[in-house]
């Protein structure tokens, strides 16, 4: 098995087949590594598991990536990037397989179930196009080198992580990130001044970074920790799961997280001194709480895209007193004049449009615009001529909107012989 590794023998073998073959077995490729990953299912018990957990993730994951990059040998056998990203995905393999604490029994079965497989489709394919015999067994040979090839660089993966004291190295690395959320101030400094923190992060082999980003992720989230980056905090199995990402959140951040926490909702904070990283996580679960609401958009909603939003919703009880405050005048009309009202009035504070361009937005009449503007001036009186009453009057209107939002709660029927009074809108909206 070791000899792939010493010699580079897939790629070489690969570069004596003609490239035409690539084109025959690309159209295969995901039927293919569909069957591979049932029979795989099918004969080890330990990779039998639900297809949407990490497990299943992981599997499809390397039988995919697998198949590409022996079809893209094949096409151009001098490319090493495609190489390289197989051997990563099959290091990766090994060292979930040493997390899981199993031998790599399991995993070599696997590779030699893929193989069998893959090797009974060409022979299916092969008579259609009409590959000689001699092209076969050169395909044969390439095809049991790159087995040998990936088993190795699995079983890479798995001494390397079998060589790290993997738990007492997470246990010191969750205690970090507790002291890092701990901080006290913008730099931290009570916490150096005892050597707490940077003796903790040099006990994790942690280097301090100038900045952290928060992440706060969907409870119950099953994680594929071997696709977490090694610099990544995380404490995942409490009610609240969240991870610490050294600097800020990059395309390639978001993409390490897609592979970890698979279909899984995440709320990213914002990049912060270290000081601060309580900061940033106190943002990422108020945007996670707002997406699993309905309010913010998924999968992943990034608290930079959201200020505005996550500030007029912090405090739910003073907005509803400072909407009380100002459109309380509202509250001896109907509900129906209400909503009417104060959707025309939000409009036009947001976008300071003409009649015209308001009632295009609202699917109303010009003439109906005018007639609840005019209302409204006379409800109103002089708020809107005061910019910080007219400023109170917009924050309070833009967060009922935000709220509105929501799922509406289920109907509750009141008990019999008692009425519910009417809402007024600062407790209508708000909700």
């Amino acid at each position: 098995m070791n000899r792939a590794l010493a010699t580079g023998v897939p790629a070489e073998r690969a570069a004596h087949l003609p490239p035409r073959l690539a084109e025959l077995i690309r159209p295969e490729l995901p039927s293919l590594a569909e069957e591979i990953v049932a029979e795989i299912r099918r004969a080890i018990p330990e990779y039998a598991r639900p297809l949407d957990g990490p497990y299943g993730h992981v599997l499809r994951l390397g039988v995919e990536r697998s198949l590409a990059v022996f079809t893209e040998r094949i096409a151009a056998p001098s490319g090493s990037p495609a190489g390289e990203d197989s051997a990563g995905t099959a290091r990766m393999l090994g060292q979930y397989e040493a997390h899981e604490g199993r031998s790599m029994d399991s995993l070599q079965a696997a590779y030699r179930i893929g193989g069998q497989v893959a090797w009974r489709r060409v022979m299916k394919v092969a008579p259609r196009h009409d590959i000689s015999s001699a092209v076969l067994s050169r395909l044969a040979d390439a095809l049991l080198a790159y087995m040998d090839e990936l088993a190795a660089q699995s079983l890479d993966g798995y001494l390397h992580a079998r060589a790290r004291p993997i738990l007492a190295l997470d246990e010191r690395r969750r205690r970090l990130l507790r002291l890092l959320l701990a901080a006290p101030g913008p730099d931290g400094a009570d916490h150096d001044a005892d050597g707490g923190l940077r003796g903790a992060a040099d006990g994790a082999g942690w280097p301090l970074p100038d900045a952290v980003t928060l992440v706060a992720v969907e409870p119950d989230a099953h994680c594929v920790w071997t696709a977490l980056d090694e610099d990544v905090l995380a404490e995942l199995e409490c009610p609240e799961p969240h991870l610490l990402l050294p600097g800020p959140f990059t395309p390639e951040r978001r993409a390490m997280l897609g592979e970890a926490l698979p279909d899984r909702r995440i709320a990213v904070g914002l990049a912060m001194p270290v000081g601060q990283a309580a900061d940033s996580l106190r943002w990422a679960r108020q945007a996670l709480g707002l997406a699993l609401d309905g309010v913010l958009d998924g999968p992943v909603t990034l608290c930079e895209e959201n200020l505005v939003t996550l500030w007029l919703l912090s405090d739910p009880a003073l907005v509803e007193q400072l909407t009380r405050r100002r459109l309380g005048v509202l509250d001896d009309m109907t509900p129906g004049q209400q909503d009417r009202l104060t959707e025309t009035l939000r409009t036009w504070l947001v976008t300071r449009g003409t009649a015209a361009e308001i009632a295009e937005q609202l699917h109303i009449h010009p003439q109906t615009v005018r007639y609840r503007m005019r209302k409204i001036e006379q409800t109103l009186g002089d708020a809107l001529a005061d910019p910080e009453a007219r400023f109170g009057i917009e924050v309070a209107l833009r967060a009922a909107h935000l709220r509105s939002r929501r799922p509406a709660p289920a109907p509750h029927r009141p008990a019999a012989g008692r009425r519910t009074p009417a809402r007024p809108p600062h407790l209508r909206h708000l909700r």
